[in-house]
């Protein structure tokens, strides 16, 4: 009996208080939340590969992040207006045609010659037009999954279309990782095989276009969450004035920096300070996870991206999955805040006891980070009715912090320590435990009239 009351429950998170049921939206929906998933998983594994085939520092390589994320930063308004002009499909379209493009501008670029900083530029102009098309997606993808169902259940609504997009996050190492990064002690010099990775990505792309052009994606609005006021109408608050709204942007910049800055190097982290195995369990290990050096195993950079896959965002995955679950019958804000301080932990851990602690340490916060993204996104955007897709498009703004971090950390790696470079986390950490303790004050506060 409960096992059906659970699944009762949750079929009821797609169904509208006027009785239709979106449960098939929700899950083309999720397609796109896998699409971005694996694009920003990919990009994890360029800083790694320029510094190797161009020859650049750590600084100089979170150009990719600066590009890719910028990109989002520049283009979410413009998206956001797209939506709001088109509709959540027209958006949707227009995202996946300008990802399509974006891919397919790696084909010629990996034949171009000269000097670094032209050939960096290029692969950096190719990315940031990806990018700028995922934004269209994310910005209304997010809030679109909050209106497919009952208010209530839209974090747990968004939290588990995250969860597609942390799938996405573990192919997206494997896919680029396998095809640009060394299985030996001999790193990769070349760039000729760096389109490979996003020509895959472009015939999935195709095959979404014809899906979507087919599919029932309806333009659904948000409800207005005010009460009312003394003469009995209902005012509405400009969004400056939403503190809810205004902080949670300012509490994802700083997430989007901590995820961002983690997930950028920890291949960097892990080959630095991964003690060494035996040669004996060396030789168990599956071929090119490991080389022999002096008598012991030690791990290869598409080792380190594997275990970025299968371990970090394996228990991403496992947080998001998880997260939807607690997320239904629990307070999100409190869950974010708690999240939060567990990192501000990890992150210590990280920064002063580098080795096998330190590497669990780091594996671990992926998992506490998981539910941190949707659910900034969620508690930003309730109860702002019609404001709610500009609302979005400013949220998604805030993912130009994943393109300030990795430069700073990088300079802390190249002038002291990858290890020390993770302090900048721990500190974005201790804001959004603050954001997320306080949330339901400020959420309180913004619902009266004015």
């Amino acid at each position: 009996m409960g096992e059906k009351e659970n699944r009762l429950k949750f079929s009821k998170m797609f169904i509208t208080e006027d009785g239709k049921n979106y449960a098939l939206t929700f899950s083309l929906v999720c397609i796109l939340f896998l699409l971005w998933g694996i694009c920003n998983g990919m990009i994890d594994v360029l800083n790694k590969h320029f510094q190797n085939s161009l020859g650049i520092s750590k600084a100089q390589s979170a150009f990719v992040q600066a590009a890719w994320y910028g990109a989002y930063f520049l283009m979410a308004v413009p998206s956001g207006w797209v939506a709001r002009r088109f509709g959540y499909k027209g958006g949707i379209l227009a995202g996946l045609i300008i990802v399509l493009t974006g891919s397919l501008l790696f084909v010629p670029l990996t034949k171009i010659t000269g000097s670094t900083s032209v050939v960096f530029s290029f692969f950096l102009a190719a990315l940031f037009v990806v990018a700028s098309g995922l934004t269209f997606l994310e910005t209304i993808a997010n809030p679109y999954t909050t209106v497919l169902g009952p208010v209530k259940s839209g974090v747990a609504r968004i939290n588990l279309a995250q969860s597609c997009n942390a799938v996405g996050w573990i192919l997206g190492p494997v896919i680029g990782g396998s095809f640009i990064l060394s299985n030996t002690d001999k790193v990769n010099t070349s760039n000729e095989s760096l389109y490979l990775p996003y020509l895959i990505i472009a015939g999935i792309v195709a095959v979404i276009v014809t899906i979507f052009i087919f599919a029932p994606i309806p333009d659904l609005h948000a409800e207005k969450e005010t009460k009312l006021s003394s003469n009995g109408t209902r005012r509405e608050r400009p969004l400056f004035k939403e503190w809810h709204f205004v902080l949670a942007i300012f509490s994802q910049f700083l997430y989007v920096a901590a995820q961002t800055g983690i997930f950028s190097f920890f291949i960097n982290y892990v080959k630095d300070y991964m003690p060494p195995v035996s040669a004996e369990l060396a030789q168990v290990l599956p071929q090119g996870i490991t080389y022999i050096k002096d008598g012991l195993g030690f791990i290869t950079e598409r080792g380190a991206s594997m275990l970025l896959a299968g371990g970090g965002f394996g228990l991403f995955l496992i947080g998001r999955f998880t997260g939807s679950i607690i997320l239904r019958s629990t307070k999100p804000h409190i869950i974010l805040g708690f999240y939060a301080l567990v990192n501000i932990a990890m992150m210590g851990v990280v920064i002063s006891i580098p080795g096998w602690l330190s590497i669990a340490a780091l594996l671990i916060s992926f998992f506490f980070m998981s539910i941190m993204y949707p659910t900034h996104f969620a508690l930003a955007i309730r109860g702002l009715g019609e404001n709610t897709k500009l609302g979005s498009s400013f949220m998604v703004t805030a993912i130009v912090g994943g393109s300030i971090m990795p430069m700073l950390m990088g300079w802390i790696a190249d002038n002291y320590s990858m290890r020390i470079g993770f302090i900048m986390p721990l500190i974005c950490f201790i804001f959004i435990m603050v954001y997320g303790f306080n949330w339901h004050q400020l959420f309180v506060h913004d619902t009266e009239p004015e």
